[in-house]
């Protein structure tokens, strides 16, 4: 008897048989990049084999009844003494299951026990003439080590889930989709050489330096895959000098793709600008919140792949956010883990490093850790101020050595400081505010946004400017365009920020205030001060002061390492300082690194139960979520908000609307409910009904007066 997969429109169908060689075929080839061949032929074979049966071939052929064709080959993966299998292959659409107690999980409990007990209750076949099924090892890898060991479940899942899309896909369009496509990073290597030989020729002694970092990075082919730190001074051009890296790196060791993931998006824009103008925009994909790729009517083939390469990341160049790719990488969903295979032989560039959150640190090296030992990745921490993780590496991966790429840190640093650093006392918000109105260009930075409104609250009205994430993104850009030019020109621009400027804004002030934080916070502030290096050092004042404002509990930790590390003698700038304030930091988390216990779980399960990707999907958050969107009708997005409040909107325009939201704790949000100055989308969202309550210069108010809610 034939068993069909797939039936198209115009009845034409396919076999499982032919489904799963297929699927097999491309997964085999996926896992094949990280030594994975046999386990990925053997799910792609498997993962549709419920489909063999009366049941499936109704609904399929007649349109029945909803049938479960995914736990029979779990079950066939669970009597080959391989769970780690069955949890790939009963995940393939819905979502990685928990693998549970084999023990102790009754039929129908939520886990992959449990699904497996009940479908073998209900007496689901596992053997299929029309499916035979290839031998396969009956030792899973790593089984001394469960974290390890989840890592390969989750790779080799994304591995069968991009297999099973792409051969659907194959079947379902005639071949229509055409992936694929790029340049090669021998092309895009040679483009960047061609792009960066007049800097071969240095003038002056910064770009010499300059010129020494971009150069030991060009050397990248000579050093073996591996774990490597990049430790540019800012200003020192780290952009494209670890780009340089990546891809000499990559083309010497026949890999296949460079992944930059940075902090935040506006870092991202600039970097994929940069990138684009070098390797050609067809070879660069964007993966974050800020892009859309859904088509409006007609597109190129070049378009039409960028959007593919989207989905599971097939493409030479990626640049993505963290949120996205460590959230990836401990997801269970289907749409977020087919990409992760691509993370496999791949050289994987993590900007700013020391952003990665505290509160998420130990995870986020494990996973880091695991991609290099086990999956032929190539890892490089790129910042200015260093992190110290190197025990944390240690925990996950002992005999991975971690490398410097540059390693004359201390000669490199001293001629790119820029600006003098000047500690005071506690400031009032009066004698601040005065300080600033002193000077005729300066920017103040604090740690909050009540801070910042207090100060602001201070200035003269002309030629003073608010920055902070009360103001919708659009906005916050127009201002910033406003803030360049007025410097530019040499007129009044006083701007009192939160710490949202610190990272990836182009801005270059002569003085700078900044409140007492992290190391690494108070150094970012300072790359906005003398930016260009046109101004003598001694005149570019970088002022450290601390607030008559209680401290915010997120910066205490950062604060007393700044002040454990920053003895009076000490240049804060100096390399010996960061690595004793990253030192301090750590000694003060203590264990605090994995909030949501994720290493633990998968090292010893939860409360009994094995691989816990489910929970594990649900609980781990880079950024803990815990605000509500506010959308607002001004400018381009009137258009857009009306859309969301109508019901029309698409998902395009959810994206789009994005630019004009302002996100606020649930307190706030109710506040302002209460107020009757939302109307609600849903519980998590709403529109600014009262539009008095923004302001063109501080943003959105959440301070809004009780009553104005019409009752009916």
């Amino acid at each position: 008897m034939l068993y069909y997969a797939h039936k198209k429109e115009d009845g034409q169908l396919q076999t499982v048989r032919d489904h799963g060689e297929g699927t097999a075929s491309l997964c085999a080839r996926f896992a094949g990049a990280f030594g994975g061949e046999a386990d990925g032929y053997f799910i792609g074979m498997a993962h549709d084999l419920g489909k063999c049966s009366e049941g499936f071939q109704r609904r399929l052929l007649e349109g029945g009844p909803i049938v479960d064709h995914a736990t029979a080959g779990a079950i066939a993966c669970a009597m080959r003494g391989r769970g780690d299998l069955a949890c790939a292959v009963i995940g393939h659409h819905g979502g990685m299951m928990d693998l549970g107690n084999g023990r102790t999980d009754a039929p129908g409990d939520a886990t992959c026990f449990g699904r497996m007990k009940k479908g073998m209750a209900n007496g689901l076949q596992t053997n299929c003439p029309a499916l035979p099924l290839p031998e396969v090892s009956k030792t899973m890898p790593f089984p001394e080590d469960p974290l390890a060991a989840s890592f390969w479940t989750r790779m080799l899942y994304s591995c069968l889930v991009d297999g099973d899309y792409q051969d659907t896909e194959r079947f379902m369009t005639g071949g229509a989709v055409q992936r694929g496509g790029f340049d090669s990073l021998e092309i895009l290597l040679a483009r960047l050489r061609d792009y960066i030989a007049p800097w071969q020729h240095p003038v002056g002694s910064l770009n010499t330096c300059r010129s020494e970092i971009l150069n030991a990075c060009l050397h990248g082919g000579q050093h073996p895959q591996g774990l490597y730190t990049l430790t540019v001074p800012t200003g020192g051009g780290k952009t494209i000098s670890s780009l340089a890296f990546a891809l000499s790196h990559g083309v010497a060791h026949q890999m296949e793709r460079v992944i930059y993931v940075v902090p935040y998006t506006s870092i991202i824009e600039q970097n994929a600008a940069v990138f684009r103008k070098i390797l050609g925009a067809e070879n660069v994909i964007e993966h974050h919140s800020g892009v859309t790729w859904d088509s409006d009517g007609e597109t190129s083939l070049a378009q039409c792949r960028q959007r593919w390469a989207v989905e599971n990341w097939d493409a030479p160049v990626i640049v993505t956010t963290a949120v996205q790719f460590f959230e990836s990488l401990y997801s269970n969903k289907p749409s977020k883990c087919r990409k992760l295979h691509n993370l496999s032989n791949s050289v994987v560039i993590f900007d700013e490093a020391q952003m990665i959150p505290t509160a998420h640190l130990r995870p986020c090296v494990a996973a880091i850790a695991n991609l290099v030992a086990h999956f032929r990745t190539t890892a490089v921490l790129c910042t200015a101020t260093q992190p110290v993780l190197g025990d944390l590496f240690h925990d996950f991966a002992p005999d991975l050595p971690i490398r410097e790429l540059c390693p004359k840190i201390a000669h490199l640093f001293a001629p790119f400081r820029r600006v003098t650093f000047r500690t005071v006392g506690t400031m009032t918000t009066k004698a601040l505010a005065d300080a600033l109105c002193r000077q005729t260009q300066v920017l103040c930075i604090v740690n909050s946004r009540k801070g910042a409104q207090d100060v602001f609250s201070h200035l003269p009205t002309e030629g003073s400017f608010h920055l902070s994430t009360l103001l919708y993104p659009a906005h916050r850009q127009a201002v910033l365009d406003e803030i360049r030019c007025r410097l530019k020109a040499g007129q009044i621009c006083r701007v009192v920020s939160t710490s949202l400027i610190e990272a990836g804004v182009d801005v270059d002030f002569p003085a700078v205030y900044r409140e007492q934080a992290g190391l690494d916070s108070i150094l970012q502030a300072a790359g906005r001060c003398n930016r260009e290096g046109k101004r003598p050092l001694e005149s570019s004042v970088v002022t450290i002061f601390e607030s008559e404002l209680p401290l915010p509990p997120l910066f205490q930790q950062q604060v007393g390492a700044f002040r454990e590390s920053a003895t009076h003698d000490a240049d804060i700038s100096a390399p010996e300082t960061i690595q004793r304030y990253f030192s301090a930091l750590r000694s003060l988390l203590g264990d605090n690194t994995d909030d949501a216990g994720i290493v633990q779980a998968f090292q010893h399960g939860i409360a009994g139960c094995d691989m816990p990707f489910a929970t594990v999907a649900k609980e781990f958050h880079l950024i803990d979520n815990d605000t509500k969107t506010i959308y607002l009708p001004f400018g381009e997005g009137e258009k857009i908000v009306e859309r969301l409040r109508t019901g029309q909107a698409t998902k395009k325009d959810y994206r789009k609307a994005g630019r004009y939201s302002v996100s606020v704790y649930e307190q706030h949000f109710v506040k302002l409910e209460a107020a009757g100055a939302l109307w609600l989308l849903d519980e998590d969202s709403a529109i600014l009904q009262d539009t008095s309550l923004y302001d063109e210069k501080t943003g959105l108010s959440l301070e809004a007066e009780a009553g104005q809610a019409l009752c009916i």
